[in-house]
């Protein structure tokens, strides 16, 4: 079924926004002094992504293609999988998503918040950052860990094993993020995403939360590019190669 730029965008904006409500809800609840889930281990946070990229896929894969990610869909575009005329609207939408996104986990965790006085959990609920402070590094880590997502996600989506189970596939696609978040979380999060970082991030500057520090823009920058060339790189080599 063909559906009209308009649906494909409200899909868009509401996966995204389901991406940040599960996946940034899931570090706020380990993080975040006083709640139910404070100091649980990374496993936690892995499944809460993992679950934020599957059950939008489950929702809107059919609908708009769950890209949900700007990096996604300018890595398609770039490849001729994407039309160049709606990756824009896309990307729009994409932010605004996760911004949405994000201030719904702020609405529900507010009172977490204001006991919580270490500024990088606070920060980390919202965006990445790198744990030794090393854009290299952040840069390294983002770029692989976004490079196996989407050389995955193609393959997962165009293998022919999948294509008459579209469900099946959207179930793949959690458990690949659920590992990769597990395997490349610790340097940086990670973010994987230009959206689902800088969205939110955006958020925390412009929020007037109690203890949150200081959003690390002179980083920001890392999270957006290295996505978008692992993105370009990942989806070009699996035509090159498949296609």
């Amino acid at each position: 079924m063909d559906y009209s730029l308009t649906t494909r965008l409200a899909a868009e904006f509401l996966g995204t926004a389901l991406l940040v409500m599960l996946g940034n809800g899931a570090v706020a609840n380990v993080d975040l002094r006083g709640t139910k889930g404070y100091g649980s281990d990374w496993m936690l946070i892995a499944v809460g992504y993992g679950c934020g990229v599957m059950i939008p896929a489950m929702i809107f894969g059919g609908i708009s293609g769950n890209h949900i990610n700007p990096a996604f869909t300018i890595g398609l575009a770039v490849s001729g999988f994407f039309p160049w005329a709606e990756v824009l609207p896309y990307i729009v939408v994409q932010f605004l998503g996760a911004m949405v996104g994000q201030l719904v986990v702020v609405a529900s965790y507010k009172p977490y918040y204001d006991q919580t006085e270490d500024k990088l959990h606070v920060l980390g609920t919202f965006s990445t950052i790198n744990s030794v402070g090393s854009k290299f590094n952040g840069f390294v880590n983002e770029f692989f860990g976004s490079f196996i997502l989407f050389f995955g996600a193609l393959g997962i989506t165009k293998a022919p094993f999948f294509q008459d189970n579209l469900g099946t596939a959207h179930l793949a696609l959690g458990f690949l993020v659920w590992t990769l978040v597990a395997s490349f979380g610790g340097p940086t999060g990670p973010g994987l995403n230009p959206a689902r970082d800088l969205g939110p991030r955006i958020m925390h500057a412009l929020l007037p939360l109690k203890h949150k520090g200081d959003s690390q823009w002179s980083y920001s920058w890392v999270p957006v590019l290295a996505p978008i060339v692992a993105s370009i790189a990942a989806i070009a080599l699996y035509k090159a190669l498949f296609i």
